[in-house]
């Protein structure tokens, strides 16, 4: 019947056949869509991928993580920002770190929509596909000449601290439990593993 509305399955199918395929959505289109949506959702040439939502560990060690960088560099004239921020590696690459940081907040690369750099960059290791972490994020921020980059994985209670050489990463340290986790690049900076992995839930007692 015409002027009648559409029910929302076939709303959802007129949605999926006018977006772009797997494999052919663009920079814009990325960026349209992830301005749109709550969902963490990362692009390379031309495919998207979602990531998991994250679990209460894996935010209250971010939380932790996040106070521990500003305390450190906002009073130094840096910025740190967490997720969801887009970060462009290059044309038709785009990821969402779950921390990144800039030392000088008037870097050009400090961008509204998304940053066109950082200085640190740190994931907390997703259970659902540890390599995407482990190994194609690693290339990726080396890819975009990231100085340094943090993996902290919930898993093995370790976080290491990655510095770039010769475009790409080589191990500044792997710290474990009763160890303070230390940075190439930030001076005096130190976190304390056993700290970082008994953080408690934000807003918790």
């Amino acid at each position: 019947m015409p002027g009648a509305p559409r029910s929302q399955e076939a709303f959802q199918a007129l949605l999926c056949d006018a977006l772009p395929r797997q494999g052919c959505w663009t920079d814009e289109e990325y960026l349209w869509l992830t301005d749109r949506t709550r969902r963490l959702i990362e692009f390379t040439d031309g495919r998207l991928e979602e990531l998991p939502t994250p679990t209460s560990t894996h935010q209250a060690i971010l939380s932790f993580l996040n106070d521990l960088f500003k305390a450190h560099l906002v009073p130094l004239g840096g910025v740190v920002l967490f997720s969801a921020l887009r970060l462009r590696v290059r044309e038709g690459k785009f990821r969402e770190p779950d921390l990144l940081l800039l030392r000088d907040r008037l870097d050009p690369r400090y961008q509204d929509r998304f940053w066109l750099s950082a200085d640190l960059v740190l994931e907390v290791v997703s259970p659902d596909r540890p390599e995407r972490d482990l190994v194609e994020k690693r290339a990726d921020y080396a890819e975009a000449d990231i100085r340094e980059y943090w993996i902290v994985d919930p898993r093995t209670e370790t976080i290491t601290v990655l510095a770039l050489e010769d475009g790409a990463y080589v191990e500044h340290g792997v710290f474990s439990r009763g160890q303070l986790a230390t940075s190439p690049d930030l001076g005096d900076f130190r976190a304390d593993v056993t700290a970082v992995f008994d953080a408690p839930e934000p807003g918790s007692a």
